[in-house]
């Protein structure tokens, strides 16, 4: 099953359809529907009945607005599963959200970085039993568009802690392959690629810290609102003010099975009905007489 997931990620096979249509945000949150499927539903091993459907979830955990666009990424998940990426991004200042890298499925996004108005990376991990399978996406075009890469050459335990670029071809990560790894929990790995590939430097029992973390813009923040149950783009005004730009509906969904189509059963063909009916009786009646037979002359 792991590999399995791992090859299916790496060859983008758990890419979702292609995205819905742009969401116009005017004042009420919008809400960004996620379903099951009844294979997504086994392969993800969730419980969910028509009567009793599971909860879709919406978790936003990365913003950035460095480049043209504000570009917003997290996951979709139930209480039990990860159930695929989610990447927004508003070329209009938070107005019109459309999606900016099909869903995977089975992933979720966390950290995003600009070093210019165009090479931005954003990392993210298989959510499995463990998290692994650490990849990025890349963007060379101001997040227009993105391709996917994998940290590693081999499917393996691992989530992407801290990653930081300098320019657009060198960067590093540091990556959680869990306790217990051989030759020690966290790996230290440097590019050259802008992070199309990666070279393990170091590998440790203690954690690394990169010098050179990406940094935020302090005038844009997102968080949870709870009177609207919903997550909060703010832009902080000249006066000290926070402005919501846009908001998004945690509640994204269910899954449940897929109903099946009822048939109902075909008749059976009944006789015409006639004018005359013939009753017949088969043997003789308990209570009919018996006929005397007649004496020969």
């Amino acid at each position: 099953m792991r590999a399995l997931l791992a090859i299916f990620t790496v060859f983008g096979a758990f890419a979702q359809p292609p995205a819905p249509a742009p969401l116009v945000y005017a004042g009420k949150p919008l809400q960004i529907d996620s379903t099951c499927t009844d294979d997504d539903m086994q392969m993800f091993g969730l419980a969910c009945t028509t009567e009793e459907p599971c909860p879709v979830y919406l978790e936003l955990s990365s913003l950035d607005t460095g480049a043209s666009r504000i570009l917003i990424a997290g996951n979709f998940h139930t209480e039990t599963a990860t159930l695929s990426t989610i990447l927004l991004a508003s070329e209009d200042g938070g107005t019109t959200w459309t999606e900016a890298h099909p869903r995977i499925k089975g992933a979720n996004l966390d950290h995003t970085q600009f070093i210019d108005l165009q090479n931005g990376w954003i990392s993210g991990q298989v959510i499995a039993a463990l998290p692994r399978d650490p990849f990025f996406l890349l963007s060379i075009d101001g997040g227009k568009s993105w391709r996917q890469r994998m940290v590693f050459s081999e499917s393996g335990p691992g989530s992407i802690e801290q990653f930081s670029f300098d320019s657009p071809t060198t960067g590093s990560v540091v990556v959680d392959r869990a306790a217990g790894a051989e030759g020690g929990r966290y790996a230290y790995l440097e590019t050259q690629t802008g992070g199309d590939s990666w070279s393990i430097r170091s590998v440790t029992r203690e954690k690394v810290t990169l010098k050179n973390r990406p940094s935020t813009n302090p005038a844009w923040r997102l968080q949870a609102h709870a009177p609207s149950k919903s997550y909060r783009l703010e832009r902080k005004e000249a006066s000290g003010k926070w402005t919501p730009i846009a908001s998004f509906l945690v509640n994204a969904g269910q899954c449940k099975p897929k109903d099946s189509e009822l048939k109902e059963p075909t008749p059976e063909p009944t006789a015409p009905a006639t004018d005359a009916v013939e009753v017949f009786q088969v043997g003789t009646p308990k209570n009919a007489k018996k006929a005397t037979p007649k004496k020969k002359p």
